[in-house]
């Protein structure tokens, strides 16, 4: 479940133009339901890897991956088999990887990490697609000094991720939600590109937990936040300088799919628009690229931007000293 609010202007009856009150506008917040049943981001990682034609993980089970193991096997067409060690597991995800063109294998934090390493190593040498995952302390230990198990003693958890550095082309430590897909994906998205191993560390806690960005049946919506011209000027020293000539944004990915691809378009002027822009996106287009332009006026901004414009622009403006 998301909630939804902002500052958006609220339709005039019967007009299309923009109402704006002194100050921003409070919005009511408005609730969208999503079913977030299989939006985890241990099924979100499952479902990149058959994605990219990984039907077979590697792994060796240990506390840090246990509930991260449970969603990777959720995944239809995801099979996972079972090492006696980690080097074992790194190897047979390099000979898959030889035979299907991407692999990937699953270890625990540092103890499973540092032995499978010699096999990473090997597959940066040898330019193989591998996705090592390993899983990682609770995100809430990280900056707490706390010495963990799994671990050399110390209460630097950089040590393993430290030691991957040198044999991979992207490291990823997810400990919080806002960017793992981005993390995630991006790391997918280097090993292919590279041909070479990646390191994506998952924290415990985190690989059952839903997000709204996991979801697999999320299409993409693009917002295109459209207030004009340079706000952060405007609220300095205002002038005709600051207004940019704006493209017909929306008309240019029309022109793009030219009614032939699945592509949906809207441009809105207030809250009311947005959410019927959204509802339409989620739902009736929702197979579709929706991109959604957001005319927003040009002082629609924090307070803090606005005060410090403000003292930017006294500032400025002093005399010289006599």
């Amino acid at each position: 479940m998301d909630t939804i609010a902002g500052s958006l202007d609220t339709c005039k009856p019967d007009s299309g133009d923009v109402v704006r009150p002194n100050g921003p506008v409070q919005s009511t917040p408005r609730t969208v339901f999503t079913d977030s049943s299989n939006a985890t981001l241990g099924r979100h990682l499952a479902h990149r890897l058959v994605e990219i034609g990984v039907n077979d993980v590697f792994s060796v089970p240990g506390d840090f991956n246990l509930t991260l193991l449970d969603h990777l096997i959720a995944e239809p067409g995801l099979n996972l088999i079972g090492c006696c060690n980690e080097l074992n597991a790194g190897y047979a995800a390099d000979g898959y990887a030889r035979s299907r063109g991407v692999g990937a294998c699953v270890v625990t934090f540092t103890v499973g990490g540092l032995s499978v390493i010699n096999a990473i190593a090997g597959a940066y040498s040898e330019n193989l697609p591998l996705i090592c995952i390993v899983g990682g302390p609770n995100s809430n230990d990280y900056g707490t000094n706390r010495i963990l198990h799994h671990t050399i003693g110390l209460s630097d958890f950089r040590q393993e991720l430290t030691c991957f550095e040198a044999v991979t082309c992207y490291q990823a430590v997810v400990n919080n939600l806002e960017d793992a897909h981005e993390q995630i994906d991006k790391a997918v998205s280097m090993a292919l590109s590279e041909s070479k191993p990646v390191y994506i560390s998952i924290s415990c806690n985190l690989a059952a937990t839903p997000h709204p960005t996991f979801r697999s049946d999320p299409k993409s919506i693009i917002f295109l936040v459209n207030n004009g011209g340079y706000t952060i000027e405007v609220e300095i020293h205002d002038g005709p300088y600051n207004v940019i000539k704006n493209w017909n944004y929306t008309g240019f990915v029309d022109a793009i799919h030219n009614g032939e691809g699945k592509c949906w378009t809207s441009k809105v002027k207030c809250e009311e628009e947005l959410v019927e822009a959204i509802t339409i996106a989620s739902e009736s287009k929702k197979d579709c690229l929706c991109f959604i332009e957001v005319i927003l006026h040009k002082d629609d901004t924090s307070k803090e931007l606005l005060e410090w414009g403000s003292r930017v622009s006294a500032a400025n403006s002093r005399p010289p000293n006599q």
